[in-house]
Protein backbone atom coordinates (compact mmCIF):
# COMPACT_ATOMS: atom_id res chain seq x y z
CA UNK A 1 0.00 0.00 0.00
CA UNK A 2 1.00 3.51 -0.96
CA UNK A 3 1.13 6.32 1.33
CA UNK A 4 1.66 10.03 0.31
CA UNK A 5 2.57 12.41 2.73
CA UNK A 6 3.97 15.88 3.74
CA UNK A 7 5.14 17.62 6.34
CA UNK A 8 6.00 21.18 7.48
CA UNK A 9 8.22 21.70 9.86
CA UNK A 10 10.37 24.05 11.63
CA UNK A 11 14.24 23.67 10.85
CA UNK A 12 17.55 25.72 11.95
CA UNK A 13 20.26 23.36 10.44
CA UNK A 14 20.48 20.61 13.35
CA UNK A 15 16.95 20.06 14.30
CA UNK A 16 14.05 19.46 12.46
CA UNK A 17 10.58 20.23 14.62
CA UNK A 18 7.01 18.51 13.57
CA UNK A 19 4.70 21.22 12.57
CA UNK A 20 2.30 19.49 10.78
CA UNK A 21 2.12 15.95 8.66
CA UNK A 22 -0.63 14.85 6.24
CA UNK A 23 -0.82 12.17 4.59
CA UNK A 24 -3.19 10.23 1.70
CA UNK A 25 -3.20 6.63 0.97
CA UNK A 26 -3.90 5.31 -2.62
CA UNK A 27 -7.31 3.77 -1.09
CA UNK A 28 -7.99 7.11 -0.57
CA UNK A 29 -8.12 7.36 3.32
CA UNK A 30 -6.50 10.70 4.87
CA UNK A 31 -4.63 11.86 7.69
CA UNK A 32 -3.90 15.21 9.33
CA UNK A 33 -2.48 16.22 12.39
CA UNK A 34 -0.92 19.45 13.83
CA UNK A 35 1.61 19.60 16.85
CA UNK A 36 0.62 21.09 19.67
CA UNK A 37 4.89 19.97 21.09
CA UNK A 38 6.24 22.22 18.22
CA UNK A 39 7.96 25.77 18.71
CA UNK A 40 6.35 28.29 17.04
CA UNK A 41 8.47 31.02 18.63
CA UNK A 42 11.63 29.38 16.71
CA UNK A 43 9.50 29.64 13.13
CA UNK A 44 11.07 32.06 10.63
CA UNK A 45 8.99 34.49 8.88
CA UNK A 46 8.72 32.01 5.63
CA UNK A 47 7.30 29.59 8.00
CA UNK A 48 5.04 32.12 9.96
CA UNK A 49 3.73 33.54 6.76
CA UNK A 50 3.35 30.74 4.69
CA UNK A 51 2.55 27.55 6.82
CA UNK A 52 1.38 28.92 10.39
CA UNK A 53 -0.96 31.21 8.82
CA UNK A 54 -2.98 28.22 7.48
CA UNK A 55 -3.24 25.54 10.32
CA UNK A 56 -6.31 24.92 11.64
CA UNK A 57 -7.92 27.11 14.73
CA UNK A 58 -6.75 25.49 18.14
CA UNK A 59 -9.80 23.89 18.89
CA UNK A 60 -9.55 21.37 15.96
CA UNK A 61 -9.03 18.09 16.80
CA UNK A 62 -6.23 17.81 14.45
CA UNK A 63 -3.99 19.70 16.92
CA UNK A 64 -2.54 16.41 18.68
CA UNK A 65 1.25 15.89 20.98
CA UNK A 66 3.58 13.95 19.18
CA UNK A 67 3.13 10.58 21.33
CA UNK A 68 -0.58 11.00 19.95
CA UNK A 69 0.32 12.00 15.88
CA UNK A 70 2.55 8.60 16.13
CA UNK A 71 -0.12 6.60 17.43
CA UNK A 72 -2.82 8.11 14.77
CA UNK A 73 0.00 7.80 11.90
CA UNK A 74 0.13 4.11 12.83
CA UNK A 75 -3.27 3.25 13.18
CA UNK A 76 -3.91 5.05 9.89
CA UNK A 77 -1.04 2.76 8.38
CA UNK A 78 -2.82 -0.70 7.49
CA UNK A 79 -1.44 -2.98 9.48
CA UNK A 80 0.22 -6.68 7.88
CA UNK A 81 0.87 -4.66 5.00
CA UNK A 82 4.21 -3.58 3.82
CA UNK A 83 3.79 -0.11 3.34
CA UNK A 84 5.77 2.19 0.69
CA UNK A 85 6.18 5.99 1.82
CA UNK A 86 6.45 8.36 -1.04
CA UNK A 87 6.95 12.21 -0.68
CA UNK A 88 8.16 14.88 -2.53
CA UNK A 89 11.80 16.40 -1.69
CA UNK A 90 11.70 13.61 0.71
CA UNK A 91 14.23 13.97 2.62
CA UNK A 92 13.44 16.36 5.85
CA UNK A 93 9.74 14.74 5.41
CA UNK A 94 11.60 11.30 6.32
CA UNK A 95 13.31 12.43 8.84
CA UNK A 96 10.50 14.35 11.00
CA UNK A 97 8.20 10.91 10.15
CA UNK A 98 10.76 8.35 11.54
CA UNK A 99 11.58 10.89 14.46
CA UNK A 100 8.29 10.65 15.64
CA UNK A 101 9.24 7.17 16.76
CA UNK A 102 12.06 7.75 18.20
CA UNK A 103 15.11 6.93 16.18
CA UNK A 104 15.00 4.55 12.52
CA UNK A 105 15.56 1.62 14.16
CA UNK A 106 12.21 2.41 16.70
CA UNK A 107 9.90 2.57 13.41
CA UNK A 108 6.95 -0.03 13.67
CA UNK A 109 7.44 -3.47 12.25
CA UNK A 110 7.81 -3.84 9.49
CA UNK A 111 8.02 -0.59 7.69
CA UNK A 112 11.00 0.07 5.44
CA UNK A 113 14.09 2.78 6.73
CA UNK A 114 13.87 4.60 3.73
CA UNK A 115 11.06 6.66 1.85
CA UNK A 116 10.20 7.02 -1.99
CA UNK A 117 11.23 10.31 -3.36
CA UNK A 118 8.80 11.16 -6.63
CA UNK A 119 11.21 14.19 -6.98
CA UNK A 120 14.05 11.28 -7.87
CA UNK A 121 10.99 9.44 -10.05
CA UNK A 122 10.13 12.47 -11.92
CA UNK A 123 13.93 13.02 -12.84
CA UNK A 124 14.14 9.93 -13.99
CA UNK A 125 11.00 10.10 -16.08
CA UNK A 126 12.73 13.25 -18.05
CA UNK A 127 11.11 15.78 -15.60
CA UNK A 128 8.02 16.48 -17.26
CA UNK A 129 5.71 19.48 -16.45
CA UNK A 130 3.86 18.80 -13.43
CA UNK A 131 0.13 18.75 -12.64
CA UNK A 132 -1.07 21.58 -10.71
CA UNK A 133 -1.54 21.62 -7.58
CA UNK A 134 -5.59 22.13 -6.43
CA UNK A 135 -5.31 23.29 -3.25
CA UNK A 136 -2.96 25.30 -0.43
CA UNK A 137 0.48 24.68 -1.06
CA UNK A 138 2.41 24.28 2.31
CA UNK A 139 -0.51 22.80 4.03
CA UNK A 140 0.79 18.96 4.34
CA UNK A 141 -2.63 17.50 3.73
CA UNK A 142 -2.99 19.26 0.29
CA UNK A 143 0.49 18.63 -0.50
CA UNK A 144 0.37 14.99 0.21
CA UNK A 145 -3.05 15.03 -1.63
CA UNK A 146 -0.75 16.48 -4.64
CA UNK A 147 1.99 13.45 -3.89
CA UNK A 148 -0.60 11.18 -4.95
CA UNK A 149 -1.60 12.73 -7.75
CA UNK A 150 1.80 13.47 -8.69
CA UNK A 151 2.41 9.68 -8.57
CA UNK A 152 -0.45 8.51 -10.82
CA UNK A 153 0.98 11.33 -13.52
CA UNK A 154 4.36 10.14 -13.17
CA UNK A 155 3.42 6.29 -13.36
CA UNK A 156 2.21 6.77 -16.53
CA UNK A 157 5.12 8.17 -18.24
CA UNK A 158 7.67 6.30 -20.08
CA UNK A 159 11.08 6.20 -18.37
CA UNK A 160 13.58 8.73 -19.62
CA UNK A 161 15.94 7.49 -22.19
Amino acid sequence: MKYFFDTEFIEDGKTIDLISIGMACEDGRELYRVSTEARYDLANDWVRTNVVTQLPRLDDPAWQNRRQIAADVIAFVLPLERPQFWAYYADYDWVVLCQLFGTMMQLPNGWPMYCMDLKQLSVMKGSPRHPKQEGVEHNALHDARWNRQLYRFLEGLPWAA
